[in-house]
Order: C-alpha cells, then structure tokens, then sequence
C-alpha cells in the first residue's frame, strides 16, 4: 500500500529540523531506498512561499500562504510503498524529523485498471 508521509514541523523549529536531516537524512534514505519502500519525496519550500488557490462560484481566489492555520507546516513529503499501516509507521519513526515534529501518513486510494 503506497503512503504520503507529510513531514510537518513547527516553523521556528526549522533550524533544529533543518541539522537532523543534515546530520541523519541520508542514513534514512539510503536504508529507505535499499528497501525499495521510497518511491518518491523532497524537501518543501516555507509556507510563507505558498499560494493557495480555491474555485467558488467561477471565480479563482487566490491567497498567498497556506491555507490552514496550524502551529506546524508541511516542510516536505515522501512516498512510500508498504506491506501495511505498521510497515509505514516503523518507516516514519526513523525519519529524522519525526523526533522536532511530525509526520502525517495518509494512504493513497487504490488504483483501479480500467
């Protein structure tokens, strides 16, 4: 099953995040990656560069930032292919933010052959 592991932290803890993934961000690729369980993933821009669109009535508005309002922000993503729920949440336990902030797994819909 393919998760979206958003890693969030709290933007003034971006410099401690920002050392545990320089000090231990390879470690956890490299053992991710020789799994074979990291399909995809990358670091995000701030929030603050965020421009967050919505459609009502016909009408684009569009906001600069993001559009929720939370004490963490999404810092990045990875994509990830497990057996099951507690594969994935062994995975996001030794990402090196999960230790500054959090990581949300959410699982994919499944995908249908048509």
């Amino acid at each position: 099953m393919k998760y979206m592991m958003f890693i969030c932290h709290e933007p003034e803890r971006l410099e401690e995040a920002s050392a545990l993934v320089e000090k231990n961000g390879d470690a956890w690729l490299n053992e991710m990656v020789g799994r074979g369980v990291r399909l995809d993933g990358n670091p995000l821009r701030p929030p603050n560069e965020a421009t967050t669109l919505r459609m009502r009535d016909g009408k684009q508005l569009l906001i600069d930032g993001p559009f929720t309002e939370s004490k963490e922000a999404i810092a990045g993503f990875d994509i990830i292919d497990c057996a099951d729920l507690d594969e994935a949440i062994e995975i996001a336990s030794k990402h090196p933010c999960a230790g500054v902030g959090s990581i949300e797994l959410r699982p994919f819909w499944p995908q249908t052959d048509d």
